[in-house]
């Protein structure tokens, strides 16, 4: 469930959850798995830290470690990405034609976001999060995310390590999957309270 809570600290290492609007299947319809890696490069660019992810048809977990931001608010990071990802999603579908989702995309824009130019509500409004202060939490956290493709409606996959779109893979077998993620074990002499 996405909550509208600003998250009050500027470093620090959180779980974050962002989900398609109306649970619309867009990345996968999309092929825009992709953009969600141009995002953690972003984010990486920046000197932050990608601990753990799965990306799901519809939904994205992702442990972030975000090394002092500099003022600019953890919230504000998160719609910078998801604005970036929202437009990547609606090149995407328009190029594979998928017009019936572009037009339920729009049909779900408000009024206010109109006027602003603003075409697809790609994401619902905000997004879900949680601090880890501690490495039982993270671990938690990364055993439920990579769990994710193997358990209830989903069953992408027979094994957490098998889904590409996972870290699951990294934590399991020590092999980097697909996208390159750092363990929260090697930040320990990291400040994240200072800036790059």
């Amino acid at each position: 469930m996405s909550v509208r809570r600003e998250i009050p600290e500027y470093d620090g290492i959180y779980f974050i959850t962002i989900t398609c609007s109306h649970w619309l299947h867009l990345f996968e319809r999309s092929s825009g798995y992709a953009e969600v890696y141009k995002w953690f490069d972003h984010l990486k660019s920046k000197g932050h830290f990608i601990i753990g992810y799965v990306i799901m048809p519809n939904h994205i977990h992702v442990l972030i470690a975000f090394r002092n931001t500099q003022g600019v608010s953890i919230n504000s990071m998160v719609g910078e990405g998801k604005r970036f990802m929202a437009y990547g999603i609606e090149r995407r579908l328009k190029e594979k034609n998928e017009q019936e989702v572009l037009i339920k995309l729009s049909a779900l824009v408000n009024t206010t976001d109109a006027k602003r130019g603003k075409r697809h509500e790609v994401f619902e409004p905000s997004f879900d999060w949680k601090e880890c202060r501690n490495s039982k939490f993270i671990d938690q956290k990364l055993n439920y995310i990579h769990a994710n493709p193997c358990r209830g409606v989903w069953n992408l996959v027979n094994t957490e390590a098998e889904y590409i779109h996972s870290s699951a893979k990294y934590y399991e077998t020590g092999e980097q999957g697909i996208y390159w993620v750092t363990n929260y074990r090697e930040l320990e002499d990291i400040d994240l309270t200072k800036a790059l």
